[in-house]
Formats: C-alpha cells, sequence, structure tokens
C-alpha cells in the first residue's frame, strides 16, 4: 500500500491532518465560538424566586409584603392547620412527606412569604390622570428604598410598566423614568430591582427598551447593563412573527443581554387566539405551545421563564377555598415538571399552595437525585449510567431547592457530600 507522507509538524503514524488545515478550521470556526458564547452564556448562577407577585400601584404600601404573609397565614391555619387537612386540600397522602412540607411551608409565610414583588402600573393600575400617575411612580420609587433600606423587601422587587404601543408609550416611559430617577435619588439602585415590559410583540420595542436604559445609565454614571427587564408575552406576534419566524428568540437578541425573563401572560395571549374566557388557563394546548416555544428561544442564554397564573381566588368556605388550592396546586406541579420554575400569584391565598407544591417537588426527589449525583460523582454507576448534561440537571435541581428552603445545605452536603460551590461547578454556573 501507498505510504501518506506525514506532515512535519505533526507526530504519530499514517495520515493525519496538516497545520495549514488545522488553522483553517480554527479561522472559520473563531466568529462562530465567540458568537455562542455571546448568546449561550447559560446560566446566570444567580437564584431565581418561585413566584412573582403582582400588586396594583395604588395599593402598594410599606406593609404589603408582611400583610400578604400575615393574609396567607391565616388562610393557611384556617383551612390547613395540620397536614392531614392540607393533605385533604390537595388529594395527596398524609405521609412524612407532607408534614414537612407543612412546617416549612408555614415558616416560609413567616419568614419570607414573597420572593419577588411587582408594583403593577399596567393592567392593574389602568389608566389614570398623569399627575396621579407621576405621584404613585414617586411614592413606589420611595417605599422601595425605604423596605430595602430596613430589611423588609422581598429578594426581588420592581415595577410593571405600561407596554410600548402608540397609545401608551410615552406614559410608560414617564413612569419608568420617575421611578428609576426617584429610585436613584434615594441611594444606590437595590441589587433584586427588575423591571417588567409587558405586551410585547415587535423585537423593536425591545430595542427601545434598551435604549432608554442605555440613556438612563449613562446620564446616572451606572455601569453598562446594570438594569435588566423581563420580557413578558402576551402577544401572538411574540411567538410568531408575520414573517413566519419566533419572535420570542428576536425579542432576547434585541435585548443585548439586558433581558433576566420571559413572562408567559395567560390571559392576555389566550384571548389573543380566540379562547373562550372559561377555557383560559395555563394548561390550556395554546398556553403549552406558547411557552414550549418560549423555551426553545431562552435555553442556554441566561434568560428565565416564568410560567402564568390562575385567575381562580381560594375564597370563601374551606370547601371552596380547597378547590382552588387543588386547582392552583395542580398548575404549579404542572409547571414545575415542564420546567416552568416560576410563576405568577395574584392573591395571598395562593402562597400556601405555592409553596406547598414547590417544597414537594424538591423534597420528594431528594434522595434519588442527591444519590445519582453522588454516584457520577465518584464514578460509581448505579441503576442510571448519567452524563455531564444529566449532572447539571440534578445539580441545578439540588440548588433551585436550597434558594427557596425547600432542602438545607446540611442535608444536600449529608446525601452528596458536595457543597454549594461544587454544586454551582456541576451545574455550570
Amino acid at each position: 500500500m501507498a505510504q501518506v507522507e506525514l506532515d512535519g509538524n505533526r507526530p504519530g503514524r499514517g495520515a493525519s491532518f496538516s497545520s495549514a488545515a488545522l488553522a483553517a478550521v480554527d479561522a472559520l470556526l473563531a466568529p462562530v465560538d465567540a458568537d455562542l458564547a455571546r448568546r449561550y452564556p447559560g446560566d446566570p448562577g444567580t437564584r431565581q424566586p418561585v413566584h412573582t407577585v403582582y400588586v396594583p400601584a395604588d395599593a402598594f404600601a410599606a406593609d404589603t409584603v408582611q400583610e400578604w404573609g400575615r393574609k396567607a397565614l391565616e388562610a393557611f391555619d384556617t383551612h390547613a392547620g395540620t397536614p392531614e387537612q392540607l393533605a385533604s386540600a390537595l388529594g395527596v397522602p398524609a405521609d412524612g412527606l407532607l408534614a414537612d412540607v407543612h412546617a416549612r411551608v408555614r415558616a416560609k409565610l413567616l419568614s419570607e412569604p414573597v420572593e419577588d414583588l411587582r408594583i403593577d402600573f399596567e393592567d392593574g393600575y389602568g389608566p389614570r390622570p398623569d399627575t396621579e400617575e407621576d405621584a404613585a411612580a414617586v411614592r413606589a420609587a420611595q417605599l422601595v428604598a425605604a423596605a430595602v433600606a430596613d430589611g423588609t423587601a422581598p429578594p426581588y422587587i420592581g415595577i410593571r410598566i405600561k407596554c410600548m404601543e402608540a397609545a401608551v408609550r410615552a406614559r410608560g416611559i414617564r413612569t419608568l423614568e420617575l421611578f428609576l430617577g426617584s429610585l436613584l435619588n434615594e441611594g444606590p439602585l437595590p441589587d433584586g430591582l427588575v423591571l417588567t415590559l409587558p405586551k410585547v410583540s415587535y423585537a423593536e420595542q425591545v430595542t427601545a427598551l434598551v435604549r432608554l436604559l442605555d440613556d438612563f445609565e449613562q446620564r446616572a454614571g451606572l455601569p453598562v447593563g446594570r438594569i435588566g427587564f423581563e420580557i413578558q408575552i402576551e402577544t401572538t406576534q411574540a411567538i410568531l412573527g408575520a414573517d413566519g419566524r419566533a419572535t420570542v428568540a428576536r425579542m432576547i437578541e434585541a435585548a443585548e443581554g439586558r433581558a433576566t425573563g420571559l413572562h408567559y401572560g395567560t390571559f392576555d395571549y389566550s384571548a389573543a387566539c380566540g379562547v373562550s374566557a372559561a377555557y383560559q388557563s395555563m394548561d390550556h394546548p395554546v398556553a403549552d405551545h406558547a411557552k414550549a416555544v418560549m423555551q426553545v428561544a431562552a435555553a442556554g442564554t441566561g434568560v428565565r421563564l416564568s410560567d402564568g397564573s390562575t385567575n381562580v381566588i381560594p375564597t370563601g368556605s374551606t370547601e371552596q377555598v380547597h378547590a382552588a388550592w387543588r386547582l392552583h396546586h395542580g398548575l404549579v406541579r404542572r409547571s414545575l415538571a415542564r420546567a416552568y420554575y416560576q410563576g405568577w400569584d395574584m392573591h395571598p391565598a395562593h402562597l400556601p399552595t405555592r409553596y406547598a407544591a414547590v417544597y414537594a417537588f424538591y423534597r420528594e426527589g431528594l434522595e434519588a437525585a442527591a444519590a445519582r449525583l453522588a454516584a457520577y460523582v465518584a464514578k460509581a454507576g448505579g441503576d442510571v449510567m448519567d452524563e455531564p448534561a444529566t449532572a447539571r440537571a440534578l445539580s441545578g435541581y439540588l440548588l433551585r431547592g436550597l434558594d427557596c428552603g425547600a432542602v438545607d445545605p446540611v442535608e444536600v452536603t449529608a446525601l452528596t457530600g458536595l457543597d454549594r460551590e461544587r454544586l454551582n461547578e456541576l451545574a455550570g454556573r
């Protein structure tokens, strides 16, 4: 057989690639490498709240978070005072797991009832005289600054402005300007500051907000990119544009690294699809389709997903409360199984079932996930042969459980032999 001459710079026997070919491949793919790193940086490594609570701007007060916690705890103690009552309400077994969940939910409602709060200047607030909304924007900023200063603010807090459509654009921009300016007058911007842009239908509306924030940061002497925002997906045009492309992916690109989340708007989106009011829900097929598109568009970008809300409020008799709780609990569990780790809560009595669903989700899988991760790290095998991607998912699962208080650092370390730093490494944070 003829012998192929080896490149002088490449050791080995038989045929090989030339140095010129390897250099050409590196040159060809260098722009691709840079683009992948820019567009898909991966998980930001920060805590993701399990929910967002919406409060109309005129109803927001200094004690709103504490009041929500008080009302949530009152509903919990009245209608699910024991693990057995909670089990009956949710239609689940009254076992040791639920007893643990019951205790943790009650402790959460006492210590941190709200993880993320949005002061609403959009649908929940409605059209008001300009002088009234101006004053409300300044007042909201002052209350947020005071709550952050005295330690009563939730980990994440901010406002939802009106959208960028022509009819309300100037009003929304004015509210944003007053809120941010007034907040900055009170001191540094809070670490957990979050803005929400609703009813986005074109990527250019996202670009418009980016340009405003660029300008504000420059004029205020803030670092570029300091202020991020969520994009609410509430219109059909946000999912599929007139050109047949997935608009939501273009919106993430248009945010230029400022997008922190995509939030699904259950009722606006359902209505836009022509769904009758009685059937507008987080589990409707049109909702599943929209969220699947959001999920694929956001994957790897560091932009997180949030499901929507239910408008069935847990009030009235115990029977009525239990029925609403069972619905809400089932919807939250469904979202978690589909990797939507956040949702909206519209009423204090939704908090007990939000945390009951979230805590059970992380506690019931704790031992199995920990065992699989420990086996992966030890290369010990087991019933399932896991790959690095699965190890990332297992670590992410444990970290989310730690962040919300569903599991404790001591028990995770005892089960896995890993501390949080190592979990972050395995999760790619």
